[in-house]
C-alpha cells in the first residue's frame, strides 16, 4: 500500500516593528483565491482576520471549517492552516498580524491580567472563527482596531493596545466557556519556536530547545528543519536579524548596541549574519531606511501580499 502523500508546512514570518508589534493586511490585494494551495503554513505571531466579503474554507490538518462574511478568525502562531473561497469567488480579507505580550506591555506585563493563564491558553494551540450572530463584541473590537490601523489618527497606537486589551477579556471569557475544546494539533518543534521568540537575545545550547519538544538533538534538528528548510541555528541568527532591523528602525541605538541586545557576542559576526540575510550591511541598511528591495519580507517566506497561485 503506497503511502499517504505528505503534507506541506511552511514557516512564514512577518517582521513586527519592536515599539509596535502590529501590522495591518488590508485593500484589494488581499482576495483569496478559490483553489485550494495544498499547502498548510504557520506563522511567527498570532493572526486576526476578518472576512469581508463572499466566504470559504479554513483547512487545518486533518479538519476543514467553513466562514462567511463577517466572520472573525484568531488563530495562533503554532497552528498550520490554510484559506480558500467558495467556487467562483475571492473572498476579501483585512489581517492584522501581531505579539500579542509585547504589544500590550507598555500597558502593563500579560502576566498581571487576572485569569491570564486563559489568555495564554487561547493565543497558543487554537483557532476560532467567531460569528458576528453569535460573538458581536468581538467584530466590533477587531473592526475598530482595524479603523485605527488605517486612520492612524492621534495616539491610535494606545488605542490599539486597549482594543486588543478588550478582545483579550473576550477570548478569556470564550476560553473559559470552552473548558472542553479541542486543542488544534500544532507543529512539534511549537515550543521551539516559542522559545527563540522569547529568548532570542540570550545565549542557549540547542539542547535546551530539544528538550523543550521533548526530542534528542539529532532527532531536534532533522524534524526542525523539514518544517522551517532551516536548521534551529540559523532560524535563531535569522529570528536575532529581524529583531536588529526593528530596533535600527525605531532607535538611534549604535549597531554595536544593538548587535548586544539581540544576542550577537561580536559585531563581526552581526555583520556577517547581516549581509547573509539581508544581502547589504547594517549601517547601508539604516541608511536606506529599510527600502532596500533585499530587505523584502518575502525573503522570509511571509508576505505582505497573498501568493499567486
Amino acid at each position: 500500500m503506497s503511502r499517504p502523500p505528505r503534507t506541506v508546512i511552511e514557516y512564514r514570518n512577518y517582521e513586527l516593528p519592536a515599539d509596535f508589534p502590529i501590522q495591518m493586511l488590508s485593500g484589494e490585494n488581499w482576495r483569496i483565491s478559490d483553489v485550494p494551495s495544498g499547502v498548510l503554513h504557520f506563522h511567527n505571531c498570532l493572526e486576526i482576520g476578518l472576512c469581508e466579503s463572499d466566504g470559504g474554507f479554513l483547512g487545518f490538518r486533518g479538519e476543514q471549517r467553513a466562514f462567511r462574511a463577517g466572520d472573525v478568525t484568531i488563530i495562533s502562531g503554532d497552528v498550520p492552516h490554510t484559506t480558500w473561497s467558495d467556487p467562483g469567488t475571492a473572498s476579501k480579507w483585512s489581517y492584522l498580524p501581531l505579539d500579542p505580550f509585547e504589544l500590550v506591555r507598555p500597558l502593563f506585563p500579560a502576566e498581571a491580567l487576572p485569569n491570564g493563564e486563559l489568555l495564554q491558553q487561547a493565543v497558543q494551540g487554537h483557532y476560532y472563527i467567531l460569528s458576528p450572530q453569535e460573538y458581536p463584541a468581538v467584530q466590533s473590537l477587531v473592526r475598530s482596531m482595524l479603523a485605527e490601523m488605517q486612520q492612524r489618527q492621534m495616539d491610535y497606537a494606545i488605542s490599539v493596545r486597549g482594543l486588543f486589551v478588550a478582545l483579550g477579556v473576550e477570548l478569556m471569557r470564550i476560553t473559559a466557556r470552552r473548558e472542553s475544546a479541542r486543542l488544534a494539533a500544532t507543529i512539534p518543534v511549537a515550543p521551539a519556536l516559542e522559545y527563540i521568540n522569547r529568548h532570542y537575545m540570550e545565549d542557549f545550547p540547542i539542547e535546551t530547545l530539544a528538550r523543550l519538544c521533548g526530542m534528542s538533538q539529532s532527532h531536534f534538528r532533522r524534524v526542525f528543519r523539514e518544517l522551517l528548510s532551516v536548521g534551529p541555528l540559523e532560524h535563531l541568527n535569522r529570528t536575532r536579524i529581524l529583531k536588529a532591523c526593528s530596533l535600527m528602525r525605531m532607535s538611534e541605538d549604535s549597531i554595536l548596541s544593538i548587535s548586544g541586545q539581540v544576542g550577537f557576542q561580536s559585531l563581526s559576526s552581526f555583520n556577517r549574519h547581516f549581509l547573509a540575510e539581508m544581502g547589504t550591511t547594517p549601517s547601508q541598511w539604516r541608511s536606506a531606511a529599510g527600502n532596500n528591495p533585499k530587505t523584502s519580507i518575502l525573503k522570509y517566506r511571509g508576505w505582505m501580499t497573498p501568493p499567486k497561485d
